[in-house]
């Protein structure tokens, strides 16, 4: 039968918890240990799994090795890497051979499923005819935000991409603008829980995105002590 993901990944631990919880998501997973039986597995059914996911560094075949089998198979097939490594020589290799994405250990898991929800979204046949489709386009004073394609354009024309986590985190705020969000409510929304550690990962992305706004100028996050965030929108260029 085809899967929504096929996982290869020898650590048991890992391959155990990433497919536990994929399932809980509501996805359809079949997982290996090894690249000799997923390769088996894929050769036999070879079209509509809507996407694979490949560590790296497999006991038998390297992860490359094996994604360029799949792809001699069917090369409309989606793909990404799960690794240990960022060099850059990786990188450059798995997306010569057609990798969509790099997802680097370690990972938090609503960062991965968040990331196979959009990618297998993106991939799959979009049965809305294109005259329902409109544009995810947000504008946020001189800055335009795109929530699908995890883009801001910003006010020089520079495109910066966003992780899965700043768009979302992104995204609250920009609907309250000008309004307070709570830190607790954000935390429920996004992790499930506003434990501290949770809250410490929170101020990590507030700050990427503070950081992103510096070049604009009608944008701007700030805190409200004690309570939360809100994201400023000036109509008019103003001294930040």
């Amino acid at each position: 039968m085809p899967y929504d993901i096929i996982i290869i990944e020898d650590e048991a631990d890992l391959g155990n918890v990433i497919t536990a919880y994929l399932k809980l998501r509501g996805f359809s997973v079949l997982w290996f240990n090894t690249a000799t039986e997923a390769l088996a597995y894929y050769t036999a059914n070879p079209f509509n799994n809507k996407l694979v996911i490949v560590d790296v560094q497999l006991p038998d075949l390297n992860g490359f090795e094996l994604a360029a089998e799949l792809v001699k198979i069917n090369a409309s097939q989606p793909f990404f890497f799960l690794t240990a490594h960022s060099e850059k020589q990786d990188r450059l290799r798995g997306l010569k051979i057609g990798a969509i994405d790099y997802i680097s250990k370690p990972f938090e898991i609503e960062e991965l499923v968040l990331r196979i929800a959009n990618i297998i979204n993106k991939f799959s046949p979009d049965p809305k005819p294109p005259a329902a489709v409109k544009s995810d386009y947000i504008n946020l004073g001189d800055i335009r935000y795109q929530k699908d394609q995890l883009l801001v354009l910003m006010p020089d024309g520079k495109e910066i991409s966003l992780t899965v986590r700043e768009s979302e985190v992104l995204d609250q705020l920009a609907g309250n603008i000008n309004q307070v969000v709570k830190k607790k409510d954000l935390l429920l929304s996004l992790w499930g829980n506003d434990d501290y550690f949770n809250g410490k990962s929170l101020e990590v992305f507030i700050s990427r995105l503070r950081r992103l706004f510096r070049a604009s100028n009608q944008v701007s996050i700030e805190n409200v002590y004690g309570l939360g965030y809100i994201l400023k929108v000036h109509k008019h260029s103003e001294n930040m």
